[in-house]
């Protein structure tokens, strides 16, 4: 019998990133492996992809360094950037690509381009100095998103003054789109047209389709695309996937770690909650919100349990849950639960709760036991 457990599916995983790269096959792939792969595990989703990608996005400096460290020789990209001048010359000294998204960012390159320029030349005959060679910059361009990005009429400042500093290599462009899962709202076009305006004038790689962009926004591909959440086979809104070929990666799941007989008319939980209408046989269910499942699952929130969907009744505490197996009912204590996967979509639970995927993968905690297959 075994507690909370994330089991990885690897195979499943690489089934996804070859579907992305027939729905965009004339672009790189930016894998987004970012707050810990999407909860998959940053270092085991990138080593089971590597050669399926043409690099990794990541958003904290430190994610990248654990990539490159682990033996990854190819682009990792900092998609926020730098956050201080030790991070730029760690970003330097590793040779990351990087955005760049504001005013500071770039007077700071510029800043440490010139003082390495005035230190090669006092010393020139000592060789002492650290020479930091030029990196790959993505200029980010805000298109509608209103959240990091220079304004379409900067690009042309910020563009000038990237290809001066001795410490950039290439300028490309980025932006992102913000609701490109509400294919009917008419945004997105206006974000694609600020891009392709802002872009014009350059012959430079541009990327702009994260998940939602690869999936319904094809002219919206370019060079690069950078997909995230579908590499785990989980829709970016609400309607799952799978209709389209993709194959859940990741099932959680638990045990049951009792079986009780409850009366109708009785609570169960904390603060009772949940009353029982009828006569029922309760699971309680090894899983809680200290292994990072929500504890404001409201009541119907289903569980995946011997071939059919019962509903959490009760809160969910840290360590438990109670779910309603039914008056006639045959589970017994050990039997599997699954919490989402294959059997149970986790499109259906997030809606359920009131949340998105996005928020129930990336909040697993520690205590979760990971197995990868």
């Amino acid at each position: 019998m075994k507690p909370a457990t994330a089991i990885i599916n690897s195979n499943a995983l690489r089934h996804n990133i070859q579907l992305i790269k027939s729905f965009a096959p004339q672009c790189n792939v930016l894998a987004m492996v970012k707050a810990n792969a999407y909860g998959q595990g940053l270092l085991p989703a990138a080593k089971t992809i590597e050669d399926l990608v043409d690099g990794f996005g990541v958003a904290r400096l430190k994610e990248g360094l654990e990539i490159q460290e682990s033996g990854y020789a190819g682009r990792i990209v900092l998609v926020e950037g730098f956050f201080d001048r030790g991070e730029l010359l760690k970003t330097l000294s590793r040779r990351f690509d990087t955005v760049v998204h504001c005013i500071e960012q770039l007077e700071l390159l510029e800043t440490v381009a010139r003082e390495q320029e005035a230190e090669q030349q006092k010393s020139f005959w000592k060789r002492k100095t650290r020479i930091y060679f030029p990196v790959n910059v993505w200029l980010k361009i805000d298109t509608g998103m209103h959240r990091l990005g220079i304004h379409p009429e900067q690009v042309e400042l910020f563009y000038q003054r990237l290809k001066a500093c001795s410490l950039v290599k290439s300028v490309n462009f980025v932006s992102h789109f913000s609701r490109a899962d509400e294919l009917d709202c008419g945004y997105t076009e206006k974000q694609i047209a600020t891009f392709e305006q802002a872009t014009a004038p350059y012959h430079e790689l541009r990327s702009l389709a994260a998940s939602s962009g690869i999936l319904y926004w094809k002219q919206a591909h370019y060079d690069w695309i950078r997909p995230g959440i579908i590499m785990h086979g989980i829709s970016p809104h609400s309607t799952p996937i799978t209709d389209l070929g993709f194959k859940p990666v990741m099932t959680l799941a638990s045990s049951l770690i009792a079986v009780r007989e409850h009366k109708a008319g009785e609570p169960v939980g904390y603060g009772g909650a949940w009353v029982s209408p009828h006569d029922t046989k309760l699971g309680v269910v090894a899983i809680g919100y200290g292994d990072g499942y929500p504890r404001n699952a409201p009541a119907g929130t289903p569980v995946f349990i011997n071939g059919r969907k019962v509903p959490i009744v009760g809160r969910v505490s840290m360590d438990m849950m109670t779910v309603d197996l039914g008056a006639d009912s045959q589970d017994k204590v050990g039997d599997e639960v699954i919490l989402w996967g294959e059997e149970l979509l986790i499109e259906e639970v997030a809606t359920a709760i009131g949340a998105i995927s996005y928020e129930l993968i990336t909040k697993l905690t520690p205590r979760v036991i990971f197995e990868y297959r």
